[in-house]
């Protein structure tokens, strides 16, 4: 789940980096070269962000695919002690 806050806020970030560069193209003073430059490099974070977000969540759902797992034979295992306790004993 943490990689998924991180990839949040790395995505954010990006973000804020683009609306910098946008100012950046309304400054008549701004260097062409140097705002194509940051564009693509913000198309890079943004293309790699959205990798990491992707596999954040493919193993946050293999994460909550094991919690059911445990939770349902934790479920039969509290079960099985139950009705053993519940089973007289004989002896002979």
């Amino acid at each position: 789940m943490s990689e998924l806050k991180q990839a949040v806020a790395e995505l954010e970030a990006a973000l804020g980096r683009l609306e910098d560069s946008l100012e950046t193209l309304t400054d008549p003073h701004g260097s062409g070269r140097l705002m194509r430059a940051e564009a693509e490099a913000l198309r890079r974070d943004r293309a790699q962000l959205a990798l990491d977000l992707d596999a954040s969540r493919a193993r946050e759902k293999e994460l909550e695919a094991l919690a059911d797992e445990a939770s349902r034979a934790l479920g039969i295992a509290i079960a099985e002690v139950k009705a053993a306790m519940n089973t007289p004993t004989t002896t002979s």
